[in-house]
């Protein structure tokens, strides 16, 4: 499964469900519909079609009917774990714990300070038996014993000794040895107390007796140094058995102990597998619980996106209605205030214009009809109005009266109620699922009790009962291995002492010896040597015959243990005979195990050898069906029909009525109708007037007049008016600012009122019309993703506990390294010591032929004489002939 390869849980889980161990891995953290990816995909298997076809046939009402529907199906994931991708957002999980690996013991070295010699000892014995394995020749035997037959003994008895034949050889070469070594003796002895074999002490002086002498010299000082050199194989082959034979113990303990601490972790292991189901049950029950915070919120994401731009723009158009309220009121205090000055403005102005007319209308009054005609110009404009103002400041009122902050407030709610309503819609489903879901616990549990741990727990008991045998036997061996050590190391001594015996001799002898020194008066030095020489030929024939009886018992034992059971054990052949029908009573593990195909002990060793897992090892896929085991669909017919007859709705909610539309709507309109630019008109006017121009031609009439009270009251109609036009630039004209300032303010919010509207509107109706038409299918989708989240989990377990069951569990390695340091112990240490410690000595003993002989004849040169013999080297002259003259 390419789409796949790992997935999060919510506790931080990562499964990984690749094909294999070493495969790379994908971390997804989406789980959205399968059909949503189907063109990135793998092709979609059957079973996952047929599962997409019965989902499009339930039936969705709101959020919860999509749980519901998900949930129906999450527990077929178990059944589906070839081909379903995960998809959406999955909340993350704890990942799946690997297996725990055991401890072992480090288990027995090969060297053990003997194997300088296996190669020669092993090349010998292969001489001496060159036969194969003899499979037919030991089942013909058992049989016999079996039926306790005695017609085919002859026969049989014949076979065994052709298969022996090497060894036969070489055991009548022993018994030779045995009976003419001490007979040998025996007569050499009483041959030369007659004085004859040399026992005459006369030694006759030849020309060629330093010659003779040299030779025998350096011949016995080769043989003895070979001799030397097989005692000494003897000494360190002593010793690397009694090591080999004090660490057995140790060596054997440690190999139980790893093979008890495999037996031991195998369920341990399995038992892991099935507590991970439980975790991921575990996982699944606690997001069903969970079920209102994750889907809820999930729907709620997915509402935001359409619903939150109308959100925002009811909220801004609040505000700003709530600012054009505002400033609605102060343009209206404005206006009012600007209004009550300017009427007292007005009064003020009649007032003096009907003085200045009483004034000019008198016949006292010089050249006052000049003026008249300004006079009449003196009126002032105080009315300011902004026209629709008042139906604008109608519609906001409406707009306030709607309270669009409860309209908000309204839709929050409804958001924070999702995940409860999902939650309290769902609880009975959850329940049910809850139950369904024990069960799927207690079906994967049934994998420890499938696969068959019984002939483990009876190894173990085995196992117990065998270390306890050896802690049992262990100071019987110790102190049997002590004698032997002795014994051994006695025999190594005396052969030593032989060595020795022939180097003193080689070397007082030539160190006494004196060249042309008569043989009765050869010093004591000498004469030690001889005795030397003599003494070790005397020990040679006195224990040769016993040590090579020795030889032959430990030759027959080791040589016999070494062809018929290390050899074959490391060359494979020892486990396939084994492995014969019939010849260990009830080692038939297949039929043991009920199994439908063959299985043997060499096939294990060799399967064991590659580390392989004890389902393959162990040929288990024959009696479990290990799909079947982690299939659960067959639980989740019941659910899926309480699903399909389960609607669940949520309620509608309503953005904007027809009336705000209405009223928004009118407000949009009354905004525009507003004629900022009259009141700025107005305003201007106001702002224009200039009463002191009438002044100064008051002021100039006056001073052409004769009569002083004209000119007075002209005088003081001037003034009158430069006080009026002091009040508008002090009183009036910041009045006016103010109220321009409001109208600006107004003007500027008004124009941002017109496109708010027309937001809100448009959101609004894209929210209403999403939520009408998309609910549904909004709630399918989070509870289709929801549904494929809990499937994942399935998915991931269903592969994890196949790929662990199938290829970890149980990795039997440390029983192959387990029977390795037996045959390690067995034969390596022990055997092979033992072989170089017969072999060593029967080296010695066959040298022990040639020491003699020429230790004996080299001690007559050394040896004094009873009896004198001098070699006079006389060298005759002859005449030499005089010379003659010859007469003629």
């Amino acid at each position: 499964m390419r789409a796949c390869s790992q997935l999060q849980l919510s506790s931080g889980r990562t499964y990984q469900v690749s094909t294999g161990l070493s495969e790379s891995h994908t971390p997804f953290t989406d789980c959205t519909a399968l059909s949503r990816h189907a063109s990135l995909s793998p092709p979609v298997s059957p079973v996952d079609m047929r599962l997409c076809e019965s989902m499009r046939g339930w039936r969705w009402r709101g959020s919860a009917g999509a749980f519901r529907a998900g949930v129906g199906v999450l527990l077929l994931g178990i059944n589906l774990a070839q081909s379903v991708p995960p998809q959406g957002a999955c909340p993350a999980a704890a990942a799946l714990q690997s297996l725990n690996q055991s401890k072992y013991w480090d288990t027995a070295e090969q060297d053990t300070g003997v194997g300088f010699m296996a190669a020669l000892v092993q090349s010998f014995l292969h001489t001496v038996q060159p036969n194969p394995f003899p499979q037919d020749l030991i089942l013909k035997l058992y049989h016999n014993f079996a039926q306790s037959r005695t017609q085919s003994n002859q026969e049989l008895i014949k076979d065994i000794l052709v298969y022996e034949v090497g060894f036969l050889v070489c055991a009548a070469i022993s018994v030779l040895y045995i009976v003419l070594m001490p007979i040998v003796g025996f007569f050499l002895a009483c041959c030369r107390c007659c004085g004859n074999c040399g026992g005459k002490m006369y030694q006759k002086q030849t020309s060629s007796i330093h010659c003779c002498r040299r030779t025998l010299y350096w011949s016995a000082f080769v043989t003895t140094v070979i001799i030397l050199a097989g005692n000494i194989c003897m000494f360190r082959s002593n010793v690397a058995l009694n090591v080999s034979v004090d660490q057995s113990t140790v060596e054997l303990n440690k190999t139980i102990d790893n093979v008890h601490t495999y037996l031991t972790a195998v369920p341990q292991q399995i038992d892991h597998v099935v507590n991970e189901s439980y975790k991921t049950v575990e996982e699944v029950t606690r997001n069903l619980d969970t079920i209102g915070s994750q889907l809820g919120t999930k729907i709620k994401e997915r509402f935001r996106v359409a619903l939150d731009p109308a959100l925002h723009s009811i909220t801004l158009l609040d505000q700003e209605t709530q600012n054009t309220s505002a400033l609605l009121k102060n343009v209206n205090t404005s206006l009012a205030e600007l209004k009550t000055s300017m009427d007292i403005l007005q009064a003020n102005v009649t007032a003096v214009k009907n003085h200045i007319d009483q004034t000019l209308s008198n016949s006292n009054c010089t050249g006052c009809d000049k003026l008249t005609p300004e006079l009449q110009k003196l009126t002032l404009d105080t009315s300011i109005t902004i026209p629709s103002l008042s139906e604008f400041q109608s519609a906001v009122d409406d707009v306030v009266k709607s309270n669009l902050k409860s309209k908000i407030k309204e839709v929050k709610d409804y958001f924070e109620s999702i995940p409860e309503r999902v939650n309290n819609e769902t609880k009975d489903i959850i329940q049910s699922s809850k139950q369904q879901l024990d069960e799927i616990k207690t079906q994967i549990s049934k994998l420890s009790s499938d696969i068959p741990l019984s002939p483990l727990t009876n190894a173990l008991n085995t196992l117990n009962q065998v270390q306890g045998g050896i802690g049992q036997v262990t100071p019987e061996v110790e102190r049997a291995e002590r004698i032997r050590w002795g014994v051994c190391l006695a025999l190594s001594c005396v052969v030593l002492l032989v060595v020795v015996c022939n180097l003193l001799g080689l070397f007082l002898g030539p160190v006494g010896l004196k060249s042309k020194s008569d043989p009765a008066k050869r010093s004591c030095t000498a004469d030690s040597g001889g005795t030397f020489l003599m003494m070790g030929a005397g020990f040679s024939f006195l224990f040769s015959w016993l040590f090579m009886i020795v030889v032959l018992l430990l030759f027959l034992l080791g040589g016999n243990v070494y062809t018929l059971v290390c050899q074959p054990w490391s060359n494979g052949k020892l486990l396939k005979f084994i492995d014969t029908p019939g010849l260990i009573p009830g080692l038939d593990i297949a039929q043991n195990l009920g199994l439908k195909t063959n299985l043997t002990i060499s096939g294990i060793y060799s399967d064991c050898e590659k580390n392989e897992p004890l389902w393959s090892t162990f040929h288990l896929y024959d009696i479990i069906n290990l799909g079947d085991l982690l299939n659960v669909s067959k639980y989740t017919e019941e659910i899926q029909q309480q699903f399909e007859n389960t609607d669940i709705t949520l309620p509608t909610i309503t953005f904007l009525t027809p009336e705000v539309k209405k009223q928004l709507s009118s407000f949009s309109t009354k905004a525009k109708n507003i004629d900022f630019a009259s009141a700025t008109q107005q305003m201007s006017n106001i702002s224009s007037i200039n009463l002191n121009t009438t002044a100064d031609q008051l002021d100039s009439l006056a001073a052409t007049q004769i009569n002083n009270a004209i000119q007075a009251e002209l005088q003081k109609e001037a003034r009158d008016l430069r006080r009026i036009q002091a009040d508008i630039e002090t009183i009036i004209l910041p009045q006016v600012e103010k109220l321009n300032s409001s109208i600006k303010s107004l003007r500027s919010n008004v124009e941002k009122i017109n496109a708010t509207v027309g937001e809100v509107l448009s959101s609004g109706g894209a929210a209403q019309d999403f939520l009408d038409t998309n609910t549904t299918q909004i709630a399918k989708t989070e509870g289709k993703k929801f549904l494929d989240c809990q499937l994942s989990y399935f998915i991931a377990y269903a592969k994890w506990a196949n790929l662990t069951i199938t290829q970890q569990v149980g990795r039997c390695g440390p029983v192959a390294e387990a029977v390795d340091s037996v045959e390690t112990i067995l034969c390596l240490h022990m055997v092979e010591s033992l072989n170089a410690f017969w072999f060593s000595l029967g080296w010695c003993m066959i040298f022990f032929i040639p020491s003699i002989i020429f230790s004996i004849k080299l001690a007559k040169y050394y040896r004094r004489m009873k009896y004198s013999d001098v070699y006079d080297n006389h060298i005759m002259m002859d005449r030499i002939p005089r010379a003659q003259r010859k007469i003629t």
